[in-house]
């Protein structure tokens, strides 16, 4: 039986799925198979790395919840609070989106 988290964090991977151009569903996809773990380590421990560097151009902030989403995949006491913050800050970015169109509009 799966736990909450492990749901919780397939919902966002999906939702992920359904937002990302066309060309990139398919990596996505891929990402999640269980084959894949030789290259999301990696890629996840890449994107951790550059977000620290977030300050140099090219390398982004963005970059580290996006390596530390590819390791709860893999590492069961990540996807609980990867999960999460996630949902926070979805949460967060629509509250800020409406109320700064509610100020365009006023």
């Amino acid at each position: 039986m799966r736990n909450k988290n492990d749901a919780r964090l397939d919902r966002q991977f999906e939702k992920l799925e359904r937002i990302s151009p066309r060309a990139a569903r398919w990596f996505v996809r891929w990402l999640r198979k269980p084959y894949a773990f030789l290259v999301r380590v990696p890629l996840g421990l890449v994107l951790i790395f550059g977000g620290i560097f977030s300050f140099l151009p090219v390398l982004g902030f963005w970059m580290l919840p996006f390596g530390l989403f590819l390791l709860a995949i893999d590492l069961p006491f990540l996807r609980g609070p990867v999960g999460r913050f996630i949902v926070w800050a979805e949460w967060r970015w629509t509250k800020w989106v409406r109320r700064k169109n509610n100020k365009d509009k006023h």
